[in-house]
Parts: structure tokens; sequence; C-alpha cells
């Protein structure tokens, strides 16, 4: 880009901007936004400007926004994928998964023969237990494959794991822990599945791998170049990142930092990584770590983390919970991953230095206990613009959307839940009914919730064209429609990766939408979504993205 500026001419631009819908071209200088119009109209305004014609073919839309995905989607390629569903890898190639529990064991056999150091441990990860109804993967099946070398199988939704019997062993709990999340078998033993964090923590050198990749700049860097290829222009770590001190804020500046760095990264502090001191303390740290903001590497929000997964079964579910188990045994209803009193004194610590709160809440129990908890802060001390999230909501009800409208509350649905799981919430997790209004988007519509959708990368593919593809379409892995009533226009959708997933971040006045004085970030795409069959928009294809008005490539 010309240090005196560009001027990027498309066969669309769609802007996303009330006032100026529809352009030929922007201009662009400096990295922001200089105008947008016809060329003609450019160089009449800002004078004899150069025209770049990469994108004259294309459709130029705002870069998307990834409010919710984690920078673990470029690190956990470390390990061999073992997921349901064929992925996209890092280097270009697509790995075909496992589609039965033979595939699985036949993996990690082929794994575990090209080990040369019998101590090694065996990670893979993506493996789903829900596609596979019957028996559960457990350590008796994975002592199968080795009885000596540590094995952790890295469930998809990330908050359970499965590990064979020498790992529990070295560990010193295969005979029994206090620890919660650790199911046993009739012997009394633990079978191998480890549930949420704190029971994951007991595959502590596995674990200290899985969080030490994430400190590697190296998957910073195939995190962002992902995000490119999918069209994402600003993406998040929702949490899963220690902030604690210069080092680590150093680590995203300095990597956002390198030349062509082609995405914008928000980190989201929580408290629940390692934070030490009271919650005041930790609220004024989140507050002082704004001032090591960057272009590109941006701090200051915080996410916390209420319940588990409803595919996993940890979710907190109000009455009727779960469906019974297969054997016709009730379900447990899930586990808090924060105690509600500490979630409460955090909450109330972040309100009152108005520091904005992101609250994973997959069950609608959760999201009972958030809505409290806003409006408890909220009554004590008064922050008109606090944009408090509620991440994924998946079993929001419309009553409780009306609540978090009152409230002046976001939401980030979790839309890919509709295809990837959205016939087995039907039949195993919470049935027909309540299966057809997940993931709401239309229903937080129609109650005045201000919201976007998400992947939550590497739960699901990165990728904003698929999140939109989901609450439009609604589609699942089988074909079905799941809840139609809940589907939304694309051009609602659009608006959901970009304005409004700005807006949950606090950025909207920068990005979000192709207008004057914003910054540079667009996304090339072959074909207008708007002109497609809907059913077709996740495979439209990303000629290109421009992040601070330098093209960052295809």
């Amino acid at each position: 880009m010309s240090e005196s500026g560009v001027i990027y001419r498309a066969r669309s631009v769609v802007t996303l901007d009330h006032a100026v819908p529809t352009a030929e071209a922007v201009a662009v200088r400096g990295g922001t936004i200089l105008g947008v119009g016809s060329v003609d109209d450019m160089r009449a305004t800002w004078g004899p400007l150069p025209v770049d014609d990469t994108f004259a073919d294309a459709v130029l839309l705002p870069g998307f926004v990834e409010a919710h995905s984690h920078s673990l989607e470029g690190a956990i390629w470390a390990w061999e994928y073992a997921g349901y569903f064929p992925r996209l890898g890092p280097d270009g190639r697509t790995r075909q998964g496992c589609q039965t529990f033979d595939e699985t064991i036949d993996l990690l056999r082929r794994l575990d023969a090209e080990l040369d150091d019998p101590t090694e441990s065996l990670v893979v990860w993506g493996f789903d237990p829900i596609y596979f109804p019957g028996e559960r993967l457990a350590a008796r099946h994975l002592d199968l494959v080795s009885a000596t070398r540590p094995i952790c199988v890295i469930h998809a939704s990330l908050h359970l794991i499965t590990v064979n019997t020498a790992l529990m062993e070295r560990e010193g709990f295969a005979d029994g822990t206090d620890v919660e999340g650790v199911p046993v078998g009739g012997d009394g033993r633990p079978i191998g599945e480890l549930q949420e964090p704190p029971a994951m923590s007991l595959a502590r050198r596995e674990m200290l791998m899985l969080w030490g990749a994430m400190s590697d700049p190296a998957s910073l860097r195939r995190f962002a170049d992902m995000a490119r290829l999918v069209g994402c222009t600003t993406v998040t770590e929702l949490g899963a990142a220690r902030l604690h001190g210069d080092d680590d804020l150093a680590l995203w500046t300095q990597a956002a930092g390198e030349d062509g760095f082609p995405v914008r990264l928000v980190p989201l502090l929580n408290p629940s990584r390692g934070h030490h001191g009271t919650p005041d303390e930790i609220a004024r740290h989140t507050v002082a770590i704004r001032q090591a903001s960057t272009a590109k590497a941006r701090f200051g929000l915080v996410k916390m983390v209420l319940d588990g997964s409803i595919q996993g079964f940890t979710a907190r579910l109000n009455p009727p919970g779960y469906l019974p188990h297969p054997d016709g045994t009730d379900r447990a209803n899930g586990i808090w991953l924060v105690e509600p009193e500490q979630f409460s004194a955090w909450f109330d610590a972040f309100h009152r230095a108005h520091v904005t709160v992101h609250t994973h809440v997959n069950g609608d129990q959760a999201v009972d206990l958030l809505l409290d908890t806003v409006e408890a802060v909220t009554a004590s001390h008064s922050w008109l613009d606090h944009r408090h999230t509620a991440q994924h909501t998946q079993l929001t009800t419309a009553a409780q959307y009306r609540r978090m409208a009152r409230l002046g509350m976001n939401a980030n649905i979790f839309s890919n839940h509709i295809f990837y799981w959205g016939d087995q919430h039907r039949a195993i997790t919470v049935g027909p009914d309540r299966a057809a209004r997940m993931d709401a988007c239309a229903t937080a519509d129609r109650e005045g919730v201000r919201y976007s959708v998400h992947s939550d990368a590497s739960v699901t593919p990165l990728g904003s064209l698929h999140t939109m593809w989901c609450a439009v379409n609604r589609v699942t892995a089988s074909g079905n429609v799941l809840g139609p009533e809940e589907r939304i226009s694309v051009d609602r959708a659009l608006r959901a990766v970009t304005v409004d997933a700005a807006h949950q971040l606090r950025m909207d006045h920068e990005i979000g939408t192709i207008e004057v004085g914003k910054l540079a970030d667009f996304v090339a795409l072959a074909d207008h979504p708007y002109d497609v069959d809907p059913i077709t928009l996740k495979d439209i294809e990303v000629l290109g993205t421009v992040v601070g008005g330098e093209i960052t490539g295809p």
C-alpha cells in the first residue's frame, strides 16, 4: 500500500454502513479508510491516488470478526487429529479423522509404533464420544494400544480427556481420587475419563504440554494464518491464555507486531488461569494491561467459564435436565467450573472497574446464575454500557433473552453446534423440543438482544462463513433442519460476524463496517453472500484479506 494512499476497486463493496450500503471502491491511507464510493469520487476528493485492482473481480466486505475462538486452534496441531469430521490442517492437508471406534484405536496403534521413546506420551485430539453410541472410550480400550506408554485422548469439546492406565499409574490416581469429574467403574476405580479442567489436570504432564504449546509464538502464527485463510481479520483468545506479567503480554504484542501479521488478536483474561490476589486486585490488573495494547493486540476484557459442555453432559441444565442414560438411569446435572460465590465476587469487581465480562454458559441453569449476577451488580453500580456477554447460550430461553435485553447484555451464540451436534442433541442429550430451540438466533432477535455467532475454534473449525451458514440454514450433519423457526437471514448473519461481534469486543468504533475513519480491514469473496443460494453460503471462496490497508494474502 502506498504511504500516500490507495484505492481498492471491487466488483462490489458491501459496507454494512446504512448511510452508504454499497460502493465501487474504498480509499485507504495510513491503515484507515479515507472514503467509500466510486473511483472517480475518491480521486475527485483525495487526488490522483493509485488504483489497486487485486480484488476488482471480488466482493469486498468488512473483515470477519471471530469473537469466540482460541489460539489453541494453532497450538493443537502439534499432535494428530482424531475427530469425526475431515478437517483442514495448517499445512493445507486435510485429515480424514476417525469415523469408527476401530479407526481411532488403529490410529493410536500407528502413532505408538512411530514413537521411539517408550516413555513419550501419545496425545491425539478431536475425539468425540457422542458419535460412538454404546460403548464409551475408556482406559481399558487405550490399554490395548499400550500398557506402558501414557496415552491421552483430548475430546472435541476440550472439556474432557480419556487416558490409559499407564498414565493414571504414573500420576498416582489409578486406584481413585477425590477430585470431582473422575467417574469410576463397578470396581470403584477410575475408568480413565477426566471431565473438566480440575480432573483433566490430573494428567499433569500432558496438560502442561498442551498449555505450553499455546505459549509458542509459532502457534500464534499458525492461528493467524488459519484465520486469514477463512477471511477473519480479528480473532479472539477467549480466556485460555495466561496474561499475568510483561512476558505474557509480550508473547501477543511481539507476535502481532511482526511484519505482515495477518490479523488483530484480542486475548481475554481469565481469573481462573492462575491469577492470584483479591478480586479487586485482579480487576485493577485487567485495567492496567490495557496500556500494553497495540494496533494488532488488544487487552482489557475478561472471560469466565461457569459450566461445561452439553454433549459432554457437564453443562448445568434446568429441569428436566438431560435425557436418561441408555441404561435408564438419570444423568448427573453437570459441573460448576467456578463456584457461584467466587464467580459473583469476581464479576462484581470487574463490573465496578468497568471491565466487560464474557461468560461461558452452555446450560440454561448457568444462564440463570449469570443473569442473577448481572442484575445484582448493575443494581449496586450503574454502568450503562457494560456489554457483558453470555457466551454459547445454547439452551437460553425466550424469557432469559428478554431478561438479557432488559439488562443491556449481549449474546455470542454457538451456531456451529447445529451442524456438528444437532442430531445428537435431539436424540441423546436434551430431546427434540429443546434441540429445536438451541442456539436460538431468531429468538434473540425477537427479544431485542444484540448477538454474534462463533466457532469456538478449535472445538469446531475456524470460519465465519460456516457459522453464518449454520445460523441461516440450521442444517445438521445428517441433513435435517433443526428448529426452522430459528433460522435468520444472510444479512443478519453477516452483521453477527462483523459489526455485532466487534461491538462485543468494544471495537465497533474501529472495525465491523467499511466506513470513513475506521480501520481498513476487509475480506474479499468470490461471490456476494446475498446472491448465492443460502445453502451454499459456507462454500463461498475467500480470495484474500486486507488488514490495516495492507493485503495479507489469499
